[in-house]
């Protein structure tokens, strides 16, 4: 019962600068989170964690030697981020203010869009139209977002099969999934540097094999060449499936991500 009173000296010293001071740093602070969800930036940040967590316990520990090398590593540690991510610096600085509105109105349960893409990749394989579909999971794939057309749609078949069309400007390049809905066209994605890659293989499935050795996504490829369907999982092709097969595999690799959703 004595809290209130005893915090009334406190409450006292508060004003109108201190809470719009909180109110400013709250808001630098989120928009900084939001520009880095979804990238490598995370990692990153992840990692100067660890190394400042080093130091402080190489200091508090009396551990020489390591502090003399933690600190060392700090010194030249900003020029080496500025270096290595100049271009998604000058990305995030030009739309620092364009906070993105967090709804999840007008999504579709998971199982409608593992039925939708199991449907469209089945019509592409059946005309011999070549796809490649990569699926987001936990980390982040908004660096390769940027590189093709930024959509943020609905998922459906029609939409898919369109996409993928002969002679229009997204045949090419890879379309991501980023949740619930499709997020871009056209995405350029780094290819395997697997040398026993067979030479049978052509660039989508090298692009898939790629972006699943360098990130936990997963990739769904449609050959142009036979129309068949194969699912790219942390380097590992597994081929020949069929719409029975493609849909288990997807629900069992993407429903960890969905917070366990039912099919």
């Amino acid at each position: 019962m004595d809290v209130l009173p005893s915090l009334e000296p406190f409450l006292q010293q508060i004003t109108w600068r201190n809470v719009l001071d909180v109110a400013l740093v709250t808001a630098l602070f989120f928009n900084l989170l939001l520009l880095i969800q979804g990238t490598r930036a995370v990692q990153i940040l992840f990692g100067v964690f660890v190394l400042a967590t080093s130091y402080y316990l190489a200091v508090a520990l009396e551990l020489a030697a390591l502090e003399t090398a933690l600190a060392q590593t700090f010194a030249f540690l900003p020029f080496l981020i500025i270096v290595l991510f100049q271009q998604q610096i000058r990305s995030a600085l030009a739309s620092f203010w364009r906070t993105p509105l967090l709804s999840g109105a007008g999504t579709t349960p998971l199982h409608n869009v593992v039925d939708d893409v199991v449907a469209a990749t089945s019509a592409l394989a059946d005309r011999r139209i070549g796809a490649l579909i990569v699926f987001e999971r936990m980390e982040g794939l908004r660096d390769y977002v940027e590189t093709g057309i930024v959509l943020d749609a609905r998922i459906s078949v029609d939409l898919l099969i369109n996409l993928f069309t002969p002679d229009t400007p997204t045949h090419d390049g890879a379309v991501i999934v980023q949740g619930e809905r499709l997020a871009a066209a056209t995405c350029f994605l780094p290819l395997t540097k697997n040398p026993e890659l067979s030479t049978g293989f052509g660039t989508r499935h090298r692009a898939a094999l790629g972006i699943t050795e360098e990130t936990d996504a997963l990739a769904l490829v449609v050959s142009e060449e036979t129309g068949a369907v194969s699912l790219a999982e942390r380097g590992v092709l597994d081929a020949e499936l069929d719409p029975i097969r493609l849909r288990n595999l997807l629900f069992a690799r993407l429903m960890p991500t969905a917070g366990g959703m039912a099919a």
